[in-house]
C-alpha cells in the first residue's frame, strides 16, 4: 500500500505532464477501476455508435448547440 508521501509524489509528477498524457493516464487509472467488460458489450456499443451516426447524417437526428443543451438540462433541473 502506498504511503502518503508516496501518493504526493505521484500526484507532483502527474501534474507536470502536459494535458494530453494527464488524459490518457486519467483513462488508464479509470479503466483500472471498472469491473471486467461484459462479452458483447463494446460490440453493442459499435452497433449503437453506428446507428446514431447514421441518424445525424440522414438528417433524422435533432442536434443541439451547447447552449441550447445547456438550457434544456437547467429547465429540467430547475436551475439557472
Amino acid at each position: 500500500m502506498p504511503t502518503d508521501n508516496t501518493l504526493e509524489r505521484l500526484r507532483s509528477q502527474a501534474l507536470q505532464l502536459s494535458e494530453q498524457e494527464r488524459s490518457e493516464l486519467a483513462h488508464s487509472l479509470i479503466q483500472s477501476l471498472d469491473a471486467p467488460a461484459d462479452e458483447g458489450v463494446e460490440a453493442a456499443w459499435d452497433v449503437e455508435i453506428a446507428r446514431r451516426i447514421a441518424e445525424i447524417d440522414s438528417g433524422q437526428a435533432t442536434l443541439l448547440s451547447r447552449e441550447e443543451f445547456r438550457q434544456k438540462i437547467q429547465t429540467r433541473v430547475g436551475t439557472r
